[in-house]
């Protein structure tokens, strides 16, 4: 029978990330058949008993994901270029959003908080941060399918079919869209959901139609919506699945 690496089930069972998993090994917190695991790169076979130990499902219990307005001006990631500010530097006490569903403390240790995708410099909306390997693995894992949507205000006209295009049917760098949902939101407004994320996609969709994006929004990624957090500030995430 087939033996793979411990950390690969631990990830394959959604119980952490691999990453995650090689840590919880170094510290002694995994278990095999019941037995303590403390060697990297050990391997099993699927049909075995492999699990975290008490100490390390409170660890990953205490891991927090983070929902973020971000306005324009910021990057999702670190950049050593310091000409631009990092949206993580927004995630503060006096940029916490709290209401009746989140009116927990805005104080935590933000180690380890990253983003779950990315969201250019000159958009806005929902970008996702956490510090649980497993949410993020349903949002940007490898052959992870996830809806993303967004509001988008354009200047230009737009024939039915160049939206037939924007739908289906567009080439980008020699890469053939996979298919969106398109469609009028109101006069000036397109909805776009897309299931891929390339560079600037919808920026560059829209050019091809000889359309100019005024303003860029997402508004949902997966089962997770922005919601009524206001632009620049944060919330954690309430028991929500991608």
């Amino acid at each position: 029978m087939e033996q793979v690496r411990i950390s690969k089930i631990l990830s394959e069972l959604g119980l952490c990330s691999r990453r995650e998993a090689d840590e919880y090994i170094k510290q002694g917190l995994v278990l095999l058949d019941g037995n303590v695991v403390n060697e990297l790169g050990t391997k099993a076979c699927r049909s075995q008993k492999i699990e975290l130990n008490k100490k390390a499902k409170t660890k990953q219990a205490k891991k927090l994901t983070i929902l973020l307005n971000k306005p324009v001006g910021y990057i999702s990631h670190l950049d050593d270029d310091k000409e631009f500010k990092p949206a993580s530097d927004l995630i503060n006490p006096d940029n916490y959003f709290s209401n009746e569903l989140n009116n927990r403390s805005p104080l935590f240790n933000k180690e380890g908080l990253a983003p779950a995708g990315r969201l250019d410099i000159d958009s806005t909306g929902l970008l996702i941060l956490t510090q649980d390997g497993t949410m993020a693995k349903k949002i940007i894992g490898e052959n992870v399918v996830v809806e993303k949507e967004y509001l988008v205000k354009v200047q230009g006209d737009l024939t039915d079919e160049n939206l037939k295009l924007l739908n289906h049917g567009l080439t980008l760098d020699g890469y053939k869209l996979k298919p969106a949902k398109v469609s009028w939101q109101n006069e000036n407004q397109l909805k776009f959901i897309l299931i891929e994320g390339r560079n600037r996609q919808i920026r560059k969709m829209c050019a091809m139609v000889n359309l100019k994006v005024v303003t860029l929004k997402r508004v949902r990624i997966g089962n997770i919506r922005l919601g009524n957090i206001p632009l620049g500030q944060w919330c954690f995430l309430n028991n929500t699945i991608v």
